[in-house]
């Protein structure tokens, strides 16, 4: 199976192969979660596969490009994913705002990426503790999977950097209410050197995607990287396609997180028409970034791909501002994205659609 270069193979591809395994093994984690004894926990951990599968979904495309280690990158990025969502779960919903607790939480994550690394327990500062091994199993699955690349030993070093992004990102986005702000400020401070012309909040949203991580294990799964190709992989990623991928996020979560009193990237811009002009801008950077890459029409396809699911959500189809709005991006995006996107909101009223008539 080479890795698709069209929109059309990419999309029966990925739904037709890749999604029925991502179920399957979402399916076992699932049964694996309804063991965990802790109320909390449980509950977390089944809501998070519940409402973010899609995370998992999205991140599997990243499999098409290891055709003889596919299924254990995929078994790499579900678990990894499904970490994060767990976790971004449990410091969203749990009492504590305590940084300590996030900080040790995430350290899962670091440890995923580290072969050979013990685990801990990761809920050490935090009352909900038995998970019956559920975190553990997930981070050892990370490892096992990741030592049988061949190139992962010039990629784990750049995969570490934009993990670490994630999880100060984690951290300092879920403290206490007046701490946020001048926590993720001070922290793009001390990285605005080394990154192009851009706002904190613009900062923020680059480090929140995991998509970069997924695209250099999957060059890793298929063959041996030099460490000059493994820094290419992460810079194409970092900061501009990761960028677009969570201000498009943030972009249909506007109006929820307004009444949730949570904070928003998308929210912080002036006013929408410099939200559309930098989303834009964003969108531009990421499609020249990835133009130099191996599978370059695969990476420029993933782009366009990732505005189309955004804008083909349900918040953004009910919202008559936000379809607005989504209709620029979609004209910018090109022919490629109108056709992922009129295909997604077909199969997503579909799933719909077949979800009803079983209930």
């Amino acid at each position: 199976m080479n890795t698709p270069t069209k929109p059309w193979t990419l999309m029966y591809t990925i739904y037709k192969e890749t999604v029925p395994d991502v179920h399957r093994i979402m399916g076992e984690w699932r049964a694996r979660a309804a063991q965990i004894p802790n109320d909390e926990l449980r509950r977390q951990a089944l809501v998070s596969m519940e409402t973010k599968a899609f995370h998992c979904e999205g991140g599997a495309a990243y499999s098409l490009l290891a055709k003889n280690k596919r299924k254990d990158l995929l078994r790499f990025i579900i678990a990894y994913q499904t970490i994060c969502d767990y976790l971004d779960n449990l410091c969203d919903w749990s009492d504590s705002q305590d940084p300590d607790d996030f900080e040790m939480l995430h350290e899962s994550l670091k440890h995923a990426l580290a072969p050979g690394t013990p685990t801990e327990n990761y809920y050490k500062y935090r009352k909900d503790q038995d998970d019956n091994g559920y975190l553990k199993a997930l981070v050892e699955t990370c490892q096992s999977s990741l030592v049988t690349f061949p190139g992962f030993s010039n990629v784990q070093e750049n995969m570490e950097e934009l993990s670490a992004y994630y999880r100060g990102l984690q951290v300092h986005k879920h403290v206490v209410k007046k701490d946020r702000e001048p926590r993720l400020t001070t922290w793009f401070e001390r990285n605005r050197a080394h990154l192009p012309e851009m706002t904190w909040y613009e900062f923020n949203a680059c480090t929140g995607s995991t998509l970069g991580i997924f695209a250099m294990a999957g060059h890793a799964a298929r063959s041996h990287l030099a460490k000059i190709q493994a820094d290419s992989i992460k810079s194409a990623y970092f900061p501009y396609v990761q960028g677009i991928h969570i201000l498009l996020d943030y972009f249909i979560d506007q109006e929820e997180d307004i009444e949730d009193d949570e904070l928003n990237f998308c929210a912080q811009y002036p006013d929408e028409e410099k939200m559309a002009e930098r989303i834009r801008y964003f969108k531009q950077q990421a499609e020249k970034s990835v133009s130099v890459l191996p599978d370059a029409k695969f990476h420029s396809m993933i782009i366009k791909g990732l505005i189309a699911i955004y804008l083909a959500d349900e918040k953004v189809q009910t919202n008559p501002a936000m379809k607005k709005t989504a209709n620029q991006f979609i004209r910018f995006g090109g022919l490629p994205t109108a056709f992922f996107y009129l295909n997604t909101w077909i199969y997503r009223r579909k799933s719909k659609e077949i979800l009803g008539s079983a209930e």
